[in-house]
């Protein structure tokens, strides 16, 4: 009596080819887990491959199994099976040992290039360039932005991501539909900011940056250029107070007060990008003391309004909120290039014709590039023809640079299109909250004054220098004939 170590349903086409997938799938997940644990820095695309793909083949090789057994077990019961054993191999004889030798090279060959295929594969999806390129091509504007921001040697996947399957799982899912839209044309432009499924910056920024240990004053210096003739110089030096993180070595006023450490700030959105905030409620995690701010008479359903995500527990992307993809200010870059002597401070009128230049609307980039070549130089051509015409050469590269890293006509995305919440000069950022029309239930202002965050210790002013080491107090470089206490930047500098 021939001995077999299963039993005989178990013996078909349908079972053998099952236990053959669901092993083939189950060395894989070993090897790749192996890999992972290895690995110095954890694949955050791994997860898809060893925790979705690879089980999805197990299974399905489990299911064929019990198909095929089921459908064995029915014909038998029907009188219709064929007992069927697997092929005798006699090692003895040359040509099968031969044949067994080719076989199992081949197929131990076939084994280790696909894991090695499967690795590389997924190991390669987790590349910038996969990200900026190959799979989102439309995300264009937001990669030439990423290779010019501080976070260009990040990788996309460990802001967009982080660490572990769970996360990569939750972000796959969220952009399905970004494929279709690609697939048939349907995504917006410019692209919606992802804020509403972006991980906590406690398992990404926080990985790098320490908020615990910020503490401390950074000083900072600011050139700025005015719009006239001589492209007037005027220079502004500020101590940043990015402390206050924590208590031990940082004063409690610093601007990562806000930070969830000792202090905890949930705010209500008005709107979905967070724009507008009329509800804050601060809480000290020491004393356990609440304080809520208020901008008019504000009611809502807490559950309802957490729901929709519009309250939230405030978190390092609500003040940096473009970290990685910054869209630039054409004033501001201006001021840098001219700083740094790439755009030319001698020509006239050089500051305003090239932001002019800029901001002007156009199709798509080439004509771009070719009109705000023609129109600086025709403007010099006209009004100063004796202007030094290397200098404009020189000047017009550097204004079209500014260009090319910050305009996407072809996908409407400008400065304009994306707040950054940094700061205040150009979008509301601090003045969100710090307002001065936020108050508590004693009548309590949630304070506007700029020294809560910075000190002025120097402003240059028509080549006059004004130093204060305690702080002074900000002249605009322009008489505006009025007062600007009660103004605000963006009073002036906004998009329109």
């Amino acid at each position: 009596m021939k001995y077999k170590r299963f039993p005989d349903t178990f013996y078909n086409t349908t079972t053998l080819i099952g236990a053959a997938l669901a092993l083939l799938s189950f060395g894989l997940i070993l090897f790749l887990t192996v890999v992972e644990a290895f690995t110095a820095e954890p694949n955050a695309y791994a997860g898809i491959v060893t925790f979705i793909i690879l089980p999805a083949f197990l299974i399905i090789g489990l299911i064929l199994i019990a198909a095929g057994i089921w459908n064995a077990r029915k014909q038998k019961h029907a009188g219709t099976f064929e007992e069927k054993s697997l092929p005798r191999m006699d090692l003895n004889d040359p040509r099968q040992r031969r044949s067994f030798v080719i076989f199992s090279t081949g197929t131990i060959l076939l084994l280790f290039f696909t894991a090695f295929g499967s690795f590389k594969a997924y190991e390669y999806t987790e590349t910038d360039q996969f990200c900026g390129t190959i799979c989102h091509s439309v995300m264009n504007p937001e990669y030439t932005a990423y290779k010019n921001s501080p976070h260009s040697r990040v990788g996309c996947v460990q802001c967009h991501i982080g660490s572990g399957a769970g996360w990569f799982v939750k972000s796959k899912i969220s952009g399905s539909y970004q494929v279709y839209s690609v697939l048939f044309n349907k995504y917006s432009r410019p692209i919606p900011t992802p804020i509403w499924n972006l991980r906590p910056a406690q398992g990404t920024c926080e990985q790098c940056h320490w908020p615990r240990n910020f503490f401390a004053e950074k000083k900072v210096d600011f050139n700025y250029y005015l719009s006239d003739e001589n492209n007037t110089r005027s220079k502004v030096t500020m101590l940043l107070k990015v402390g206050g993180g924590n208590s031990i070595l940082a004063k409690q006023t610093g601007i990562h007060w806000h930070m969830n450490i000792d202090n905890e700030v949930t705010y209500l959105a008005a709107d979905s990008s967070r724009q507008t905030i009329n509800w804050v409620e601060a809480r000290n995690r020491e004393t356990g003391k609440v304080t809520v701010y208020k901008k008019g008479d504000v009611k809502f359903n807490a559950k309802e309004m957490e729901d929709k995500g519009l309250l939230r527990k405030m978190d390092c992307i609500d003040c940096h909120n473009r970290p990685s993809h910054i869209y630039n200010q054409p004033n501001r870059m201006v001021n840098v290039f001219m700083s740094i002597d790439s755009i030319d401070t001698t020509l006239p009128y050089i500051k305003s014709t090239a932001v002019e230049a800029l901001e002007k609307p156009y199709t798509d980039k080439e004509t771009a590039l070719d009109s705000i070549d023609t129109f600086v130089k025709n403007f010099y051509s006209v009004y100063y023809p004796e202007a030094n015409k290397p200098a404009i050469e020189k000047s017009i590269r550097s204004i079209t640079e500014i260009y090319k890293n910050n305009y996407f006509p072809e996908m409407n995305v400008s400065w304009k299109k994306y707040p950054n919440n940094i700061g205040h000069m150009y979008y509301n950022g601090c003045f969100r909250c710090h307002d001065g029309e936020h108050y508590d239930e004693k009548g309590n202002v949630l304070s506007k004054d700029c020294n809560l965050c910075h000190t002025i210790i120097a402003q240059t002013i028509n080549d006059s220098t004004m130093v204060n080491l305690d702080g002074l107090s900000f002249r605009h470089p322009v008489d505006l004939g009025e007062d600007i206490k009660d103004l605000t930047c963006t009073d002036c500098h906004a998009a329109e």
